[in-house]
């Protein structure tokens, strides 16, 4: 019904710029006094971060720091400083400050002739320009610092992590153009790398601008499953400005989709947010956010406070969509009420201030820079392609004596390749020695053999010297099974299947015999001749036994099924109706007793990656939650398909 807020996409991108410069590389070490910050003359950006970010609000001590790096002829220092100034003052609307701070930067990084300063800075001043809603200015910032980042041959943290900023900005003046298909393809990118870094923040901010990409197309639960994506990530990281922003993204689909009262219960709490970060661009939002709600609630005296605070906000801050936005809703809120004429006046402001964004020239403005963009992508490529067939011709002129030499060189190098090997061969297998031993010693745990000996010693306090023997029998049975067998690298499945029932046997009698343990195996499998690498199931049963099905009440069962998935592959399944891993999980995290577990799994993949090799296909093993109809956990399941000759 609406036309969406032209750069309500642009917010938490925004965020991102917002608190990137100084948020990433962040660390608990101990903080650097400045006198110690400039006496260490850390030289990159990634160091700077971890170690200045104490200092990113108090302007008094950042001047100090430029001030001192002049000084001491520190310009690293003396760039970073200016940057971090700049966004200081572009966090409060001082959007002149900011730029100034911001070329200050980067003309010591062109100076210094820094990649990550030189992309830290131009990104910083495109998100000045992208509040100022001078697009132009923006885009060429952004798609400057993708250049340069590109083309580093240095790809630390920080240039990984400005090359996704610009991505993400670039996406974001994309959407305010309304080409959303090129803003997705920008925000996609983006994520790879914030994959790649494994950056919470980074994560939550591009979720939420594909989830605009779909909201502004129309495709209202596409959207809300990416809002909430980004939402959880802010959670995560305990984002008051993230989580504030996701609200209002929420809230909006909320009213297009008619729910104001849901809309309104989110947005209500953000104004408080907004107003304590002193930040006019969020409180304009949140005010426009609110009284659209109230609108839509019909109560048009409040919607009109509300509207008419964020349109003066945006005034005085020269917020020039959210000054579109504010004449829009007002526009609407004029015409419910029937005052037509009001309506009218709005609704050609907001035509005419949305124009400033749409124009014809911005659109072939943008178009011009992409072509000229790849053009000179291609351009490096055929360079690049220019210098390797100049290189190729070097090699082929060389003359029969550098042949000889270079054939030497090889002789020399297979030699060393084979002496490598051999050493590499050598180191694998003594690694091999000590996981199986490191198994035998996980599989053998001295708890595990002083509660079996303390059920042997009851049964005998309690004169039941029967029981004690049959316990002790099966006992040193599995302990001999267990030695003979951890000296094969492969046994047979049959016997490995023997050695289970033994070990299940020997655990279920400390278990009250309450397990009911079965084994199915398909007809059409030989077990002698399907081998497996020993004691391959015991850590998967053991977490069936002792933590699915230990802690449950009532009918307890532990299934074993081995069947014939194809000719490349048999499959083992164990089968639980336990109390599931997310109950398990929260346990042992009360517990916090996670070592055991960890080990027997790990070695137990570490086995089959190397008893895989042996083969032409590869193994597969997956744990499966299983529910009820209710969608209650019903026990886990644990899929391990191994492959046969």
């Amino acid at each position: 019904m609406y036309t969406a807020f032209l750069n309500k996409a642009l917010i938490l991108g925004i965020a991102l710029c917002a608190i990137s410069f100084t948020s990433f590389g962040q660390s608990n070490d101990a903080q650097y006094s400045i006198d110690e910050l400039i006496t260490k003359k850390f030289s990159s950006v990634d160091s700077l971060n971890k170690f200045f970010r104490p200092y990113q609000r108090d302007t008094v001590s950042i001047k100090t720091f430029i001030a001192k790096a002049g000084a001491n002829d520190y310009l690293i220092g003396e760039s970073y400083g200016n940057n971090t100034l700049g966004v200081f003052f572009r966090d409060r609307s001082k959007y002149n400050k900011a730029i100034l701070y911001h070329k200050r930067s980067l003309s010591l990084a062109n100076a210094l002739d820094n990649d990550e300063l030189r992309v830290s800075a131009l990104n910083m001043l495109g998100v000045v320009y992208r509040r100022m809603d001078a697009v132009r200015s923006a885009l060429d910032n952004h798609q400057l610092a993708l250049s340069i980042a590109e083309k580093s041959n240095d790809k630390t943290y920080a240039i990984l992590k400005n090359t996704t900023i610009s991505h993400n900005s670039i996406g974001n003046i994309y959407l305010t153009l309304k080409q959303y298909d090129r803003a997705e393809e920008q925000f996609k990118k983006a994520l790879v790398y914030e994959e790649q870094l494994e950056s919470k923040l980074g994560l939550a901010i591009n979720y939420h601008n594909i989830g605009y990409a779909y909201e502004a197309r129309g495709v209202f639960d596409e959207a809300l499953t990416n809002y909430f994506k980004s939402l959880h990530y802010n959670r995560e990281i305990n984002s008051n400005l993230g989580i504030m922003i996701c609200d209002n993204s929420i809230a909006q689909i909320y009213l297009k989709q008619g729910n104001p009262e849901k809309a309104l219960e989110l947005i209500t709490p953000t104004l408080s947010v907004a107003e304590e970060m002193e930040d006019n661009f969020y409180i304009a939002m949140a005010n426009v956010n609110k009284g659209w709600a109230l609108t839509e609630l019909k109560r048009y005296k409040e919607a009109e406070t509300y509207l008419s605070k964020g349109l003066q906000v945006s005034k005085d801050n020269n917020l020039q969509s959210f000054i579109a936005t504010s004449y829009q809703q007002l526009s609407h809120l004029y015409e419910v009420q029937g005052n037509y004429k009001s309506a009218l006046d709005y609704n050609k402001q907001f035509q005419e201030q949305e124009e400033k964004f749409l124009n014809e020239s911005n659109q072939q403005y943008i178009s011009d820079l992409l072509i000229k963009y790849e053009a000179e992508k291609q351009q490096s490529q055929i360079d690049l392609l220019e210098k390797e067939n100049q290189i190729m011709n070097m090699r082929l002129g060389q003359n029969n004596k550098i042949f000889l030499f270079t054939l030497a060189l090889l002789l020399m190098a297979l030699a060393l390749v084979f002496i490598l090997y051999r050493q590499f061969k050598l180191r694998n297998e003594r690694r091999l020695l000590r996981m199986e031993q490191k198994l035998l010693r996980s599989q053998m745990n001295p708890h595990f053999i002083f509660n079996s000996l303390l059920s042997i010693k009851l049964y005998m306090l309690n004169n039941d010297k029967d029981s004690a023997i049959a316990y002790l029998d099966q006992f040193s049975k599995l302990v001999r099974t267990i030695l003979s067998t951890s000296l094969e690298k492969e046994i047979s499945l049959a016997e490995e299947l023997d050695t289970m029932k033994l070990y299940v046997n020997i655990e279920n009698i400390r278990l009250c015999n309450e397990i009911d343990y079965k084994v199915h195996v398909a007809n059409d499998l030989d077990l002698e001749n399907i081998k497996i690498p020993s004691l391959t199931l015991q850590p998967f049963i053991e977490n069936a036994l002792w933590h699915g099905l230990s802690p449950k009440d009532g009918y307890k069962s532990l299934e074993l099924d081995v069947s014939r998935k194809n000719d490349s592959y048999v499959q083992i399944s164990i089968t639980d109706n336990g109390i599931g891993r997310e109950r398990t999980m929260e346990i042992v995290s009360e517990k916090r007793n996670t070592q055991k577990k960890s080990i027997g799994i790990n070695l137990t993949k570490e086995r089959l990656t190397n008893f895989s090799k042996n083969f032409t296909n590869t193994h597969a093993l997956s744990i499966i939650d299983l529910y009820d109809d209710g969608k209650i956990p019903s026990g886990t399941q644990v899929q391990l398909n191994l492959p046969v000759k």
